[in-house]
C-alpha cells in the first residue's frame, strides 16, 4: 500500500516520473514483530539460499 500511495503522490506532483518504474519488485519490507534477532537472522539466510 506504501508503494502505491506514494507511487500515485509523486507521479501527481512530478508527471514525468510517469514511465519509469519507481519500486522495485524484487524486495518486501515487514516488521519482525517479537520474533529474536536469531530466528529473524535464520530466516534471511534461508531465503538467501533459496534464491
Amino acid at each position: 500500500m506504501l508503494e502505491g500511495r506514494s507511487s500515485r503522490v509523486l507521479r501527481g506532483e512530478f508527471p514525468h516520473l510517469m514511465r519509469p518504474v519507481l519500486w522495485s519488485p524484487s524486495w518486501f519490507v515487514s516488521t519482525v514483530g517479537g520474533a529474536s534477532l536469531e530466528v529473524v537472522g535464520r530466516n534471511v539466510e534461508n531465503q538467501k539460499r533459496a534464491a
